[in-house]
């Protein structure tokens, strides 16, 4: 599934965005194919939408597991706030076609290359299934553009109440070099959501760490999944008739 303004998505011109429009989405989404339940897995900004769904719908997830992410009142990070500027001032456009013309660009210190541990070992064929979408026409950067200048924490703060009692289980995973997403807010995440089993860090990852450390990670969840089917099968027999 591909968030609005990302992607394949094609929307509206005028569509809402927000992350709290993504949220609703995964709603609509999971409603039009008849799907109660998901582990849902949330990262970056996207682990912020997750966030606020399972602050929204309790009742749809069977387990939460967030990665480095968009937390309370860090969204946007101070880091990213220069990306923002440089969108909003009209440079997303050519940022992206700098990047695609010359994938070094993607992976540089000015660029993406923070986000990994390894950027230069991000094949460009990644770099240009990510950013290839945003430049398909004009209304699709436009989305993107509308999308980051939505980045609000007002959006998280106001579901602090309710993620407070979200008891679905909650996977942590984070990595400890992340300067956008610094290892208190992994902290923050298990001591404000109950359902909470575990927390992992992995040292020296950053941000895309689910895509570089995959197996690592696949470790994590697997395991996270399997104790949360365990837990839901026995919620079920200690209700049948």
């Amino acid at each position: 599934m591909d968030l609005l303004a990302h992607g394949d998505t094609e929307i509206a011109p005028n569509q809402d965005v927000s992350v709290n429009a993504n949220a609703k989405m995964l709603k609509e989404f999971l409603d039009a194919l008849d799907i109660d339940q998901v582990d849902l897995v949330g990262n970056d900004s996207g682990g912020g939408i997750s966030q606020i769904f399972a602050a929204l719908y309790p009742e749809r997830v069977r387990s939460l597991t967030l990665t480095d992410c968009d937390t309370h009142d860090n969204w946007p990070p101070e880091a990213f706030r220069p990306f923002l500027a440089m969108a909003a001032g009209g440079g997303l456009r050519g940022t992206l076609d700098a990047m695609l013309a010359d994938k070094s660009v993607y992976r540089s210190p000015q660029a993406l290359g923070p986000a990994y541990e390894h950027p230069e070992q991000l094949s460009d064929d990644s770099i240009e299934t990510y950013l290839r979408p945003f430049v398909k026409n004009p209304q699709r950067t436009h989305d993107l553009e509308r999308f980051l200048a939505a980045f609000d924490n007002k959006h998280t703060l106001a579901i602090e109440r309710q993620l407070k009692t979200l008891n679905a289980p909650t996977l942590v995973v984070w990595g400890t070099d992340d300067v956008y997403f610094p290892v208190k807010w992994s902290h923050w995440l298990a001591q404000n959501i109950p359902g909470t089993r575990r927390r992992v860090e992995f040292k020296d990852a950053r941000i895309f760490f689910p895509e570089e450390r995959w197996e690592e990670f696949d470790k994590e969840l697997r395991a996270h999944w399997l104790l949360a089917e365990e837990q839901a099968s026995k919620r079920e027999l200690a209700t049948a008739p």
